[in-house]
């Protein structure tokens, strides 16, 4: 048997590996279930999720990455276990070489970490790639040339921004505001505001409904259910879109401000390209509303959403592995 070639976006999260000739064949959350006294996995990915916030004591729902890096070791390693076994691309003859994103300015023992995870989860070789370099190449941009290109890869753990020329990173940063920031900064409005304590379930649906990067007149109203912060009783209240954009303001300007500090130190050349190339946007928070226009205003350089944002890593995983 020869071995398998495999992509895999291992995101804060969701996970998602591709497999050459198959395509995706995993697109599931970063959750693993485990039984607290065995350490036996129970579930992982969307069954996992679904127990967060509602598992017995001896159960744990666990989501074993953190801001775009490992944060358990061991149960990052009974995860991608999990999905290779649900796969059944681990075998005596076909260990799988794999190629990996992560963030860009993890430290050498984050990236080591990442490896070793890999390799002990049956690996034969393992290529570790920057996220937003995979990223750009998904969105297909042509970064081989000697012209700059600009891409904001927004996933669950980490917004990373980078400016890209000759087929590498120029410039790059990644910070800690992404899409569960977001979530948990609605998650915590709702309990001061409106009273109310929320799951992160309940807070991830707002999210995707209704929020927006920009005040709206005609804003979008949902109904949400959680428990009185005062009585302890559950109950329902109605929530829009203007004031979810109220709550989730400062995040929204970190990235904005991240995203001008790349700006400012790119050489000159490479701006002037990217005026007229514009900024393109991936990740699941590329898809909020109104994210784009927000930083066309503050920016004042064209901005895109890449047709295929939430699967751009992985799809550009699929064209590196093409190139090995």
């Amino acid at each position: 048997m020869f071995s398998k070639e495999v992509g895999i976006d291992l995101g804060t999260a969701n996970l998602l590996m591709y497999v050459k000739g198959e395509g995706i064949v995993i697109d599931e959350p970063s959750v693993v279930a485990i039984d607290a006294e065995t350490k036996k996995c129970l579930a992982a990915g969307q069954d996992a999720k679904d127990m967060l916030g509602r598992t017995p004591g001896r159960v744990l729902a666990i989501r074993p990455l953190k801001d775009g890096v490992i944060a358990d070791f061991e149960v990052t390693e009974i995860m991608l276990n999990f999905f290779f076994k649900k796969l059944a691309i681990k075998g005596m003859f076909k260990r799988p070489t794999i190629l990996i994103c992560c963030p860009s300015n993890i430290t050498s023992v984050e990236r080591n970490a990442i490896r070793d995870a890999a390799y002990r989860a049956g690996a034969k070789k393992v290529y570790i790639e920057e996220e937003p370099k995979v990223a750009a190449v998904g969105a297909g941009l042509d970064i081989g040339k000697a012209s700059g290109n600009m891409v904001l890869d927004i996933g669950g753990g980490t917004s990373d921004i980078a400016v890209l020329s000759l087929g590498d990173i120029v410039c790059s940063t990644s910070i800690k505001t992404a899409g569960n920031k977001i979530t948990q900064d609605i998650l915590e409005n709702v309990r001061i505001q409106k009273k109310m304590y929320i799951g992160e379930q309940t807070a991830d649906e707002i999210k995707r409904r209704i929020a927006n990067a920009l005040v709206v007149k005609e804003p979008e109203t949902i109904t949400i259910s959680g428990r009185d912060v005062e009585t302890g009783l559950p109950h329902s209240i109605d929530i829009n879109s203007n004031e979810v954009e109220s709550y989730i303001r400062s995040s929204l300007q970190e990235i904005v401000h991240a995203t001008k500090t790349i700006l400012e130190v790119t050489p000159p050349e490479l701006a002037a390209d990217i005026v007229q190339h514009g900024l393109v946007l991936t990740g699941g928070g590329a898809l909020l509303k109104n994210l784009d226009q927000l930083m066309r205003n503050e920016l004042q350089i064209p901005v895109y959403v890449a047709e295929n944002a939430l699967k751009c890593v992985v799809d550009g995983c699929t064209i590196m592995l093409q190139n090995l």
